[in-house]
């Protein structure tokens, strides 16, 4: 299972630099954003819930 998710991961690397810098940009971007934004959303909720409970 680790070998073949390596060998994919060397594969979609490999497409990745092969791109022409504009388009790895876009990619990166469309990729990245969307990520960020979800790791900040659950972030936001876990503080929520850390101040929620600590005013009780």
């Amino acid at each position: 299972m680790a070998r073949a998710l390596a060998d994919w991961y060397d594969a979609v690397e490999l497409w990745v630099t092969q791109l022409v810098f504009p388009l790895q940009v876009v990619l990166a971007v469309a990729v990245v954003l969307p990520l960020c934004f979800l790791v900040a959303l659950g972030l936001d909720r876990l503080a929520g819930l850390v101040v929620s409970r600590s005013q009780r």
